[in-house]
């Protein structure tokens, strides 16, 4: 009934109507705060996949961290766990990768966006400065970086099931 009083009074609109362009607009026009919405409320906290591990990403007194939760090889060649190897701290070698907290400090910068962190690659040993982007989808990106985010790498991770 609505759109038929639409209809008339619209006179030339009753042709957008018809056609179901009318109907296409609104729906996107409702769509989009949703969606909005959707990625101002995302949070990136929970599992992770990356490309040879899991990481839980959690609230630390109000900002981002993640964990290394599990790894797809956990231990070495010769059967030993694997270690923090490559630290530059000789004193942290020995500790385990799986429950190692390698990203701090991300804040909130903005719909799906946190900013200020930092990210330990434990393959390396170095760190780096970093941002999290996420929409609230099935993946996450962590871009790593020095100096400036235009001098770095950005990781895709997806929703672990």
């Amino acid at each position: 009934m609505f759109l038929r009083i639409i209809e008339q009074k619209a006179g030339v609109t009753g042709m957008f109507l018809k056609s179901g362009w009318l109907s296409f607009l609104l729906l996107f026009i409702a769509f989009v705060p949703l969606r909005i919405w959707a990625a101002e409320r995302a949070s990136p906290v929970g599992l992770w996949k990356t490309e040879d591990a899991k990481i839980e990403i959690f609230d630390e007194q109000g900002k981002l961290a993640g964990r290394i939760a599990a790894l797809d090889h956990r231990y070495t060649e010769d059967g030993r766990e694997k270690t923090d190897i490559r630290n530059p701290d000789r004193s942290k070698r020995d500790r385990p990768l799986i429950g190692l907290v390698f990203m701090r400090g991300f804040t909130p910068a903005g719909p799906g966006k946190w900013e200020g962190g930092t990210v330990y690659d434990p393959k390396s040993g170095n760190t780096y400065s970093a941002s999290l982007e996420y929409d609230g989808g099935k993946t996450l990106k962590l871009r790593g970086y020095l100096l400036v985010s235009l001098i770095g790498r950005t990781a895709v991770w997806t929703k672990a099931e």
